[in-house]
């Protein structure tokens, strides 16, 4: 069965504009919705008449991307658009994308044959232009762009918070786990980190990690065999930490006294790890309650003075840091 991207590429027009032809919404010139309608015609496209007639009483659906619900910051952040949306009654249409600019074209184009009323994304930057001329509202979750509203944490700060944090305790030979590079939020923390170490003169080195535990795990058993001086680690989240936890207490030294570790997002377990880890706080689930809010006021053009709303983030002290060494 075609979809309407298919029919959209056929047509030679945005998905956007097939919705509004198909749906009666909006202006689209007489031109324009013959070529629609050809496409429609040869590709034998059925729209869905269910989504139709819910968009045509103003649905209350409302689609979430995000980019890898393996991850349990993710879920975290879901749960506060969710737990948001639903006071209004609102209900999630999901998708996973994996980081991938396919995988979120597809989702769009799903959550546009079910006439969602808005959509909450946590995207590829890259991807951005995907939601360029929808007729619905759009914010951004952990991610920022010049012309849509965003909801993020304050990273740069993250990443200088955990530098300092090492460096007050003592660590001089520390290795950055920097994470993907495409991956905005993530480079800005590496970034910024990298800027606090160097201006401290401390030996600093950086080693590449997906964030996954898989990749982790890879990546702390080169570290360790490149650097096994290393007194401090910085890692890109929680999930790499825990790998590096993991490598740490298998080669036998003593954390935080030979080693000190500190991860990012203060996802629910690092407080259950043995030791429990000391790590920077995003403010997930607030962060999706807000965007969930910003959606809503969107949804009902209501005026907005802040579109792009940062979050504060915090330092989480556990037991993979030191006491803070106090200067004489």
């Amino acid at each position: 069965m075609a979809t309407i991207r298919e029919v959209a590429k056929e047509a030679g027009v945005s998905v956007a504009t097939v919705s509004r032809v198909m749906n009666g919404s909006g202006y689209a010139h007489e031109d324009t919705k013959k070529v629609v309608m050809a496409a429609v015609e040869k590709l034998n496209y059925k729209p869905n008449e269910v989504a139709r007639s819910l968009y045509n009483r103003k649905s209350k659906l409302v689609g979430l991307i995000l980019p890898d619900i393996t991850n349990p910051f993710f879920p975290e952040m879901a749960r506060g658009v969710e737990d948001y949306l639903q006071q209004f009654g609102y209900r999630l249409i999901f998708g996973n994308s994996d980081e991938k600019r396919d995988k979120e074209i597809e989702y769009i184009d799903t959550f546009l044959q079910n006439n969602v009323v808005g959509i909450i994304a946590s995207t590829s930057e890259e991807a951005n232009e995907n939601f360029d001329n929808l007729e619905i509202p759009v914010v951004l979750l952990d991610r920022t762009a010049e012309n849509l509203p965003a909801v993020y944490s304050d990273q740069k700060t993250g990443g200088r918070l955990a530098a300092r944090v090492l460096l007050d305790r003592g660590s001089t030979n520390i290795v950055l786990i920097r994470g993907p590079v495409e991956i905005k939020p993530v480079y800005e923390r590496y970034t910024a980190a990298m800027e606090e170490l160097t201006q401290a003169k401390v030996n600093v080195q950086v080693m590449d990690s997906s964030l996954t535990l898989q990749g982790g795990q890879v990546c702390v058993r080169q570290l360790f065999e490149q650097y096994p001086e290393t007194d401090g680690i910085i890692a890109c989240n929680d999930i790499v930490a825990a790998a590096a936890l993991q490598e740490i207490l298998k080669r036998g030294i003593r954390i935080p006294e030979e080693i000190q570790l500190i991860g990012y997002d203060d996802i629910a377990f690092t407080a259950l790890l043995h030791p429990p880890l000391s790590t920077i706080r995003q403010p997930a689930y607030e962060m999706g309650a807000q965007a969930a809010e910003m959606l809503i006021r969107k949804i009902n053009q209501e005026k907005i003075e802040e579109t792009h709303k940062k979050l504060p983030v915090s330092f989480v002290e556990r037991q993979t840091t030191r006491r803070k060494v106090e200067k004489p």
